[in-house]
């Protein structure tokens, strides 16, 4: 509508609680994070969001990306700091 952008309300949200950390994760990457925070291993968070392994190693390879994290620990650590969990 004349060249406006809007977005719903679910998006906004998202965007507007990630502004300031500067990282965007989607709902299944929070989702996972919180589960790898919880200790769960990556067999055990696909079990429990119903989706493989190796999926869930994606989002894991994902997050360590976008959150600059050299390995689980320091995902965590960080995703903390950004109170991201």
């Amino acid at each position: 509508i004349r060249g406006k952008t809007f977005l719903s309300d679910e998006v906004s949200q998202t965007l507007q609680q990630n502004k300031d950390a500067g990282v965007v994760l989607t709902r299944r990457e929070k989702e996972v994070l919180g589960l790898i925070a919880e200790g769960l291993t990556n067999n055990e968070v696909a079990a429990k969001l119903f989706i493989s392994p190796a999926t869930v190693d994606t989002h894991r390879k994902n997050l360590l990306a976008k959150l600059d994290a050299k390995n689980t620990a320091s995902l965590v650590k960080i995703a903390m700091q950004l109170q991201l969990i």
